[in-house]
């Protein structure tokens, strides 16, 4: 395959002169065996092993320095004690990007983790250049990596059958429903943890990716990085099952009970609205693992504190009581903070522990999405 460089990455030197032996000291360690690849041009090859293009031009007989062959040979610098069979650093781990429209080398350098001057370096262009469309860029090391991990994941999921979230719907029964597991689809679309939503898009695995995924008991026992004891485990399942079986309220009357309560006990609407739909989607059904309940995903021990604060028994598996239990947590945190910010921290973190330890990072995020929820409520 030909491989051509656009005008703008190519030094202006058309035909390579004889003179260019003339460079001093192009290869100090003397040369090595290099396999060109697809989207290598000769400046970005000079720049990787310490050289000149006339000198790789050169040393190469390469006269039309537009031109480079992918798979074909060529001499480069070896390096300081490799020896002359030493691997040359281009053996490191890369790989390539299509160019698409609207791309810049400052979105791909963001893509990838890696920064423009050495996206540039790689390629043999300075940071200003512009690319095109259809451009084979070069990746290396963790940029290369990365894109790697990207493509697979993109393979898998054109593998997997697409389904979205209706209201209802647990991650259990869509696993039940599929015959794959839920472990098998947290791990294929990176979920943190097993809630789900209304609208939401999920990758069902297909039947080969079922095969390998890891089992359900791997997962039974954790959520968002913490690992419970099975006595709540077992008391979440429990829950999950009596709720499956119960009839609860539509996405719409959930969110006009979360409105009327919020606003009969004091509560920016908006808040609750936000709160709850981070948690569950409004969905009454949704259990996690750790046995937080219900549409205000209510731990039974936030439960007994919200029984306290209104003087009455509050039952978190009733679509009325689980709001009240978190409207009522929600005034109390508001009330005690010193900001709306560690209210709604103290509602996932707990404001005891946002006081004396700050808000841990996963709490950061929390807290980001709630307000950006709150905004469009």
């Amino acid at each position: 395959m030909v491989i051509a460089l656009p005008p703008a990455t190519v030094a202006p030197m058309g035909v390579v002169p004889a003179a260019a032996f003339a460079h001093a000291s192009p290869a100090p360690h003397g040369w090595t065996s290099y396999t060109v690849k697809r989207g290598d041009t000769l400046i970005g090859l000079a720049a990787t092993f310490r050289t000149t293009p006339h000198a790789l031009a050169a040393k190469n007989q390469i006269t039309e320095a537009r031109r480079l062959w992918a798979g074909a040979t060529i001499q480069v610098p070896g390096r300081a004690g490799s020896g002359p069979k030493a691997a040359p650093r281009a053996a490191r781990a890369t790989a390539t990007h299509t160019v698409r429209a609207g791309e810049t080398l400052y979105d791909l350098a963001a893509r990838y983790g890696t920064t423009v001057p050495a996206l540039a370096k790689a390629n043999g262009i300075s940071s200003g250049s512009f690319i095109f469309p259809g451009q084979h860029l070069r990746l290396h090391g963790a940029a290369a990596t990365k894109a790697s991990q990207a493509k697979a994941t993109s393979r898998a999921r054109a593998a997997s059958t697409a389904y979205t979230v209706r209201n209802g719907d647990t991650l259990l029964g869509v696993a039940a429903r599929h015959s794959t597991t839920v472990a098998a689809i947290v791990k294929a679309n990176g979920l943190r943890g097993t809630v789900i939503y209304s609208g939401q898009r999920l990758a069902i695995p297909s039947p080969a990716q079922r095969r390998t995924a890891p089992k359900a008991t791997k997962l039974a026992n954790t959520f968002a990085g913490r690992t419970y004891p099975d006595r709540v485990v077992s008391n979440a399942a429990r829950n999950r099952e009596i709720l499956a079986a119960r009839t609860v309220p539509t996405r719409t009357q959930t969110k006009s009970l979360i409105a009327a309560t919020a606003r009969r006990h004091g509560v920016d609407p908006r808040l609750a609205l936000a709160v709850s739909m981070q948690e569950s989607g409004w969905n009454q059904r949704q259990v996690s693992v750790a046995n937080a309940v219900g549409i205000m995903q209510v731990i039974p021990s936030g439960g007994e504190w919200a029984s306290s604060l209104v003087g009455r028994d509050l039952d978190l598996l009733k679509p009325q009581d689980n709001v009240t239990a978190g409207v009522v947590m929600l005034r109390a945190l508001t009330r005690a903070a010193d900001s709306e910010d560690e209210a709604i921290a103290g509602y996932y973190q707990g404001l005891s522990s946002v006081n004396q330890r700050g808000m841990f990072t996963d709490t950061k995020q929390y807290v980001a999405n709630i307000k950006a929820l709150k905004g469009r409520m």
